[in-house]
């Protein structure tokens, strides 16, 4: 406990370390102004036992915190992250922020069951169609959009991205396509609509593939599509096309190697597939600066895991698939977190309703902190496009230049 005496200090020295524009209020009436800038963040202490998270603060003390109620923080989300990161990064880092403790977003050796997997899906995904619509597109497309400017609106910028990727896998007419993770189907129904593919999407999340049959339902495509609620490894048959967006960081990093095995076993002879993933940018697979990682373990993505692109690429390899081509989305995904940061905040009151205070306050910094994180190169998205290894060196492209209309 604190006394008076060592608040004093306490004070002091971070005043003295740090300038950014927050304002700390204490139980006790005292305010620490830590910037000659107006303060855009405000945390509030309301009682001696909360300083702790303040005197070493990492991020995932302060996002635990901030989300169990034992402070009370106001500001915009950006804003927030920033200051957090601040925080975390100066000399009153304890050993504990120092040496972080989880992976990269995600905890690495998790047990990956079918029945744990589908568990930590539905944790993530379940929270409810309406949540997720009142932040994302129209057409609910939770991955990273495709940006020509940065100046597009997000349904232009995910529309583009789904086409990026189906002219990257060269679908064609009458093909048959499998998206694994395919969400509230938007790919699928794109591939149908606009390609002509015939198309299984397979999601684990009850609420998107009931959601998606009712859009494959209305727009007149049930003979084109079907929506399974199944596991990837409980898929039979080949595939022409193969596409994976935003799925493979819940597989586990030791189980890559069988996944991208299981993914070539489905690719018919000549076929293409296409992996769409979030890396660490850690060689080791390591931890994540600060143990922001620690934060979205518990509270954002169980059963998670993050590989280095190195990783990726080997585990496809050793799978029996050929790495063609690759293209770093980072700074797309930056833009796609900041914008659904910026929906969130607009349409927080209509959030709330939607679901709990606690579940609300994991959102509001998650989605910004991710945004961040692209931003700042700890984490990053890349596109892998891949062939059966050994196949016909007449099925790969001359160039680039079929993928761009």
């Amino acid at each position: 406990m604190f006394d008076q005496i060592k608040l004093s200090a306490w004070s002091a020295g971070l005043r003295g370390k740090l300038s950014v524009p927050l304002r700390v209020e204490l139980w006790n009436g005292e305010q620490i102004e830590l910037s000659t800038e107006a303060p855009r963040v405000t945390i509030r202490v309301p009682d001696k036992s909360a300083l702790r998270y303040l005197t070493s603060p990492s991020l995932y003390d302060l996002g635990r915190a901030y989300v169990e109620g034992a402070i009370e923080v106001k500001g915009r989300a950006a804003d927030i992250i920033d200051v957090g990161n601040a925080l975390a990064a100066s000399g009153a880092m304890s050993s504990m922020s120092a040496k972080p403790r989880s992976r990269l977003g995600f905890k690495l050796g998790a047990q990956h069951t079918r029945e744990k997997d589908a568990e930590a899906i539905r944790y993530h995904y379940d929270v409810s169609n309406e949540f997720y619509a009142a932040w994302l597109d129209p057409g609910m497309v939770y991955s990273c959009a495709y940006f020509e400017t940065g100046e597009e609106d997000l349904a232009t910028a995910q529309e583009a991205k789904i086409d990026h990727i189906l002219r990257k896998i060269g679908v064609q007419p009458g093909q048959a396509l499998l998206d694994i993770g395919c969400g509230w189907g938007a790919l699928v129904l794109r591939a149908a609509q606009r390609f002509g593919a015939r198309c299984v999407g397979i999601t684990l999340s009850e609420n998107q593939a009931r959601l998606a049959r009712e859009r494959v339902r209305q727009a007149g495509l049930e003979d084109r599509i079907e929506i399974r609620l199944q596991d990837y490894r409980d898929v039979g048959g080949q595939f022409d096309r193969i596409t994976s967006v935003g799925m493979f960081e819940h597989v586990g990093v030791q189980h890559l190697q069988e996944y991208f095995a299981r993914v070539r076993a489905l690719l018919a002879p000549g076929g293409v597939v296409m992996n769409h993933g979030i890396t660490t940018t850690n060689a080791d697979n390591g931890a994540t600066a600060y143990g922001g990682g620690q934060f979205i373990d518990e509270y954002v993505f169980p059963q998670g895991e993050l590989a280095h692109l190195a990783t990726v690429i080997r585990a496809m390899q050793e799978g029996g698939l050929e790495v063609r081509d690759v293209e770093n989305l980072r700074r797309h995904y930056a833009r796609t977190c900041a914008i659904w940061t910026e929906n969130f905040e607009t349409n927080a009151e209509q959030i709330r309703k939607l679901t709990d205070a606690r579940r609300f306050r994991i959102w509001h910094v998650y989605l910004a902190g991710c945004a961040y994180a692209f931003a700042h190169d700890r984490i990053s998205l890349y596109q892998i496009v891949c062939g059966k290894a050994g196949g016909n060196a007449a099925d790969i492209p001359w160039s680039r230049r079929y993928m761009y209309p």
